[in-house]
Formats: C-alpha cells, structure tokens, sequence
C-alpha cells in the first residue's frame, strides 16, 4: 500500500512536497493499479477526478474564473470522483475556498516549489516504478558493453566464475544469485540487486567477493535494462541448436527477451562467446541480421547456378 505520506517522503528531494491542508489523510492509500498510472496524476481534469489533481498557474486562473457556485460544484466533484490528493504548483498560494473545503472533507492539500509539468513527470516515473510488476531470477546480470545481460543455467556450471571474467575484462556486475526484474514500461525490464547483496559475487573455492572493493568503482552498475538471456547448458545437452534458425526468445513479465544458448565445455571461452553474442544483439536490434543477410547470399547464389 502507497500512502500520500509515503509519496512524499519518498518524492523530498525532487518535489519537496509540504501540507496545506487535510493532513488528517496522510495514510490515505493511492490506487493499487498499474494499469494506467499516467491517468493517477496529471493536471487538474473535472472528467477524471480519481487522479491527483495538479494546480499549475493556468489551472488557479481558471478556477478563479468560476463563479463561487461553479468553484463549489468543481469541489464537490472532485471530492465525490475520490481525488487522492491535490497538490499546488510553483508554491502559488492555492485559493482560499479550495484550503477550506480539502480541510473539511479531509483531502490532501499538498504544496511543491516544483512546475506542474516537473511534478507530473516525476511522479508518474515513480508511480510506473513503484506498481511496476515485478520478479526475482536466479542469474548473474551483467553489463556487457553496454547491454543488460542475463546469465543464468544449472548450478555448478560456473556463472559467477565467468561473471568474474567478464568483469577482469572490464565489464560491470548488477546482480549475483538472485536478481529483481522490475517491468518499470511497456517495452523496459530493469533489472537490479537486492540491498543485502550488491557488490558481491559469490564464487566457488573463494567465497564472497566484493567486487566494487578489488575491482573498483567502474565495476559495479546500480541497475540495467534487460536485453539478453544468455542460457549455459552441459555439453551433452540434446536441446542444444548448433545453428537456430530463429530468434529464440524467453518471456520475462510479459515481454519476450532475446535468448542465446552456449554450452559449456573444456576449453570453451566463454568470455569472448558472451561478448560476441552481446555484439550480435547489438547489430539485431540495429536492423543487421547476419543470419538472414546469409542466407539471402545463398539463395541468390542457387539462383545464379540454376541458370547457368
């Protein structure tokens, strides 16, 4: 549950909300919904008053432009509509009638030194990320050159060892052992470590290493947008494509993530597979598919031979 006080706490040092009235509902719970939480704020709107209601400069001179009947009527819409909260922009003095009337029926009455645009960006971020779904995955997440990627597989494969590879090679460590997803847009996963164990990497034979002490500060990512699965399998595993013919993707919170199987074998570096699948992607979600580009060579290629 997300109260008023809790959204302003969390929100003090880019909005730097304060009371104006009805703190009386401060533990007020906003909307348990992610369904569309650009519509649980936004500038002050009659037609939808279940939002909270933002007062720029043009919305009080509107309002001020409304008979005192009218004004009422606006107010008696939006306390019935169940407005979560109104908060004054710009630190505009908010009319005398609206105080009154939030300290009557107990509506948060809150006040920012911030814009009315600067306020419903932020919080619209902070409500996308706060009632974004989320899960928790058990992997090693990277930052590869750029790129979030997933390493995950059986145990004792050894995801940490070439996590701890991939960092001596200058890449960056989010999350060893248990990673939280958080789907934050439509088309965005982030992914990022729990507090107990960020900066660590556990790995067989030394324990827990904490990387951003031996590696340094470049080590280490706060958190990164999902791109890549990379899926270790055993050798002998008869799942195993040698030359997928499609993308293989993995559904992760409702959006498929692209996915690379490596086997893992003696004398395999998996290092440089990983750095290579990653500039692969890279050169996908650019438009270049080397597969298909091939592909197309032979097909020109029999089409030539067959008129000769």
């Amino acid at each position: 549950m997300l109260s008023i006080q809790q959204l302003i706490d969390d929100n003090a040092d880019t909005l730097r909300l304060t009371w104006k009235a009805g703190q009386v509902s401060a533990n007020r719970a906003l909307p348990e919904t992610i369904d569309a939480v650009a519509e649980l704020v936004g500038h002050l709107n009659l037609i939808h008053p279940s939002r909270i209601q933002i007062f720029g400069i043009e919305e009080i001179n509107f309002f001020n432009r409304l008979s005192p009947a009218q004004q009422e009527r606006s107010l008696v819409g939006l306390a019935e509509g169940g407005v979560p909260a109104i908060i004054i922009a710009e630190t505009l003095d908010a009319p005398q009638n609206v105080m009154n009337f939030c300290q009557r029926s107990k509506i948060p009455l809150l006040s920012s030194d911030a814009n009315s645009a600067h306020i419903i960006d932020v919080l619209r971020v902070y409500l996308a990320r706060r009632y974004a779904p989320k899960t928790t995955v058990h992997g090693v997440f990277m930052d590869v050159l750029g790129l979030g990627v997933l390493i995950t597989g059986e145990s004792g494969l050894g995801k940490s060892e070439l996590a701890l590879e991939l960092i001596s090679r200058g890449h960056g460590l989010v999350a060893d052992d248990a990673v939280e997803f958080a789907r934050t847009a439509p088309t965005l996963i982030e992914g990022q470590c729990p507090e107990l164990l960020r900066n660590l990497l556990e790995v067989r034979g030394l324990g827990l290493l904490d990387i951003r002490t031996i590696f340094g500060e470049t080590s280490v990512r706060r958190k990164m947008s999902l791109k890549l699965i990379v899926h270790l399998v055993r050798a002998n595993n008869e799942k195993f494509e040698r030359l997928p013919i499609q993308d293989q993707t993995q559904d992760m919170l409702g959006l498929p993530i692209r996915r690379v199987m490596l086997q893992v074998a003696a004398g395999r570096n998996l290092a440089v597979l990983v750095e290579a699948a990653v500039r692969n992607t890279i050169l996908k979600l650019r438009g270049i598919d080397t597969l298909r580009e091939f592909m197309e060579r032979q097909s020109q290629a029999i089409l030539e031979n067959s008129r000769l």
